[in-house]
């Protein structure tokens, strides 16, 4: 006569259980395990035995018990994986300080900034070992950027004044950043472009001819983003005061014009002034066209006559970087 087998305990189900269950059957990003499990748990609260369970889902029958005994002990919280202790931790935080503390101050022999290959050298780790700690504290050391400081005392004062002009501009009053790019080249290819076709993308020919250069004037509106512009093949005053004329033209005659240039010599010559002092005239004294220039010193005053002939205002320091955004190339 054979022995009886051990007692099961019996398994229920609450309603708020049973309806987690099956979200995570229903749910499509849910780990094939979980689900397995969650099937389980569900097929064992519907009364069937062990065996019947392991036939209908074609599993082992410990594997049947193994997550009944865990629904029974511990819930909806025993059918989740239990951490894992994993790989014992080679990295100290000692070791990552070393790394952080040589990168920041000191340098390699032979060479300007540390590589990956140096600095696991340096330390005997490994190289995607100082590349995770680099990047975890985002360390750069082949990356470097420039800057430069201005001399002039009222840098502060200038600077504000051009932020004021982009950020709150004038009633009646347009601001443009103008800028010129020179020696542009006009290039034409050899032969015609052959156009895109399926499987086979739009191809040009290698070689072009050369048409020599031509220079951009461009002023861009700053609360728009529009962009006037006009190409002249010479880079001088002349095809500035061009520019200037096209820009008074094209801008309403009720708007005052505050223009944001850099210290180019075209910007300031006579010429350029007495095209300005003609639309203060035609405007009874009032000047239509502002221009912000940056000086190289702050030192010395302009002259008074260029003052009241070109109502000047230079609000970058000396060596300013006003980035102008109306580059176009």
């Amino acid at each position: 006569m054979s022995r009886p087998g051990p007692k099961i305990p019996p398994l229920s189900v609450t309603d708020a259980q049973w309806a987690v269950l099956e979200g995570w059957l229903r749910r499509r990003t849910t780990a094939q395990a979980l689900a397995q499990r969650s099937r389980i748990v569900l097929e064992c609260a519907k009364g069937h035995s062990i065996m019947e369970v392991s036939r209908r889902l074609r599993i082992a029958p410990d594997t049947v018990r193994t997550w009944r005994r865990r629904f029974i002990e511990r819930g909806l919280d025993g059918l989740c994986d239990e951490p894992r202790p994993g790989v014992p931790r080679k990295i100290t935080d000692a070791d990552v300080e070393r790394v952080i503390v040589k990168t920041l101050e000191e340098t390699p022999k032979n060479a300007t900034h540390w590589s990956t290959r140096s600095m696991a050298a340096a330390t005997g780790m490994s190289q995607s070992t100082i590349s995770r700690i680099w990047r975890a504290f985002a360390l750069a050391p082949h990356r470097s950027q420039t800057f430069k400081l201005s001399t002039d005392p009222l840098f502060i004062d200038k600077v504000r004044d051009v932020v004021g002009l982009y950020l709150d501009p004038p009633e009646k009053a347009l601001v443009l950043c103008v800028d010129e790019k020179s020696q542009i080249q006009a290039l034409d290819r050899s032969q015609p472009v052959l156009p895109m076709m399926p499987g086979v993308p739009e191809r040009r020919s290698h070689d072009y001819l050369r048409a020599g250069t031509t220079t951009l004037f461009a002023a861009r509106e700053v609360a728009t983003g529009k962009v006037i512009g006009s190409p002249h093949r010479r880079h001088r005053a002349a095809e500035f005061k061009k520019f200037l004329s096209k820009l008074d033209k094209e801008v309403p005659a009720d708007l005052q014009v505050h223009l944001i240039l850099d210290n180019y010599a075209t910007h300031k010559t006579p010429d350029i002034k007495r095209w300005l002092l003609a639309r203060k005239r035609w405007l009874l004294a009032r000047p239509r066209f502002h221009l912000h220039l940056p000086t190289r010193s702050s030192t010395r005053s302009p002259p008074t006559a260029d003052e009241s002939l070109t109502q000047i205002t230079r609000p970058g320091g000396a060596e300013a970087d006003l980035d102008p955004l109306c580059e176009l190339i």
